[in-house]
């Protein structure tokens, strides 16, 4: 694909079960990340708009499969956060067996975006979703979120040591990102477009 007006943007569903999700000659870009690490702040800045994929001020707002039609070219679809939110056991369960669905699923999803935090080294759910992707034989890129936050100098040795932990294979790009302040946004958007 070579280009998409990200203007061009609507909510379309949010699935609660394998029942609901979206089968599509539409390509379908799944995006997942930690409750707190910014997920819907970078679907948001990949679109320029403020509060299109809903920023909660908790961690865990995201509970179901949300379907966004970008330019009726391209589907992002924003996966529930893991690790942080303060939700029942019987929640995280339920979250934990629909990603496990989503994956195992083969039709599902085309490419893949992982976002972690840019400052920290990943957790082992990160790790975890970065196995589901490689497993899942589709193309991902991963994303490290808040480097606006960060030196310069700490930049390059976190990049390396998240590529590290992740085991991401060379092929796959990391991209530095800031969701406040845009960096990394085309190279992302770049980075999909050739994938689907």
């Amino acid at each position: 694909m070579k280009e998409l007006n990200v203007n061009r943007a609507e909510f379309i569903r949010s699935a609660a079960s394998s029942k609901q999700f979206i089968r599509s000659p539409i390509p379908r870009a799944a995006f997942a990340g930690r409750s707190n690490v910014g997920k819907s702040s970078v679907i948001n800045r990949l679109l320029n708009r403020r509060q299109f994929a809903r920023v909660g001020a908790t961690p865990g707002k995201t509970v179901h499969v949300n379907y966004f039609l970008i330019d009726e070219k391209l589907y992002f679809v924003d996966l529930p956060g893991y690790g942080f939110a303060k939700v029942s056991q019987a929640e995280k369960e339920r979250w934990a067996a629909l990603m496990e669905e989503f994956f195992q699923d083969g039709e599902s999803f085309d490419c893949g975006v992982l976002i972690v935090d840019a400052r920290h080294k990943p957790t082992a759910d990160d790790v975890r979703m970065a196995e589901y992707f490689m497993r899942s034989g589709k193309e991902f890129v991963a994303v490290a979120n808040k480097v606006d936050k960060l030196k310069k100098s700490e930049i390059e040795g976190n990049l390396k040591l998240i590529r590290e932990t992740l085991g991401l294979p060379e092929q796959t790009p990391l991209i530095p990102f800031s969701a406040e302040k845009g960096q990394g946004r085309d190279e992302l958007l770049r980075q999909l477009l050739m994938r689907v």
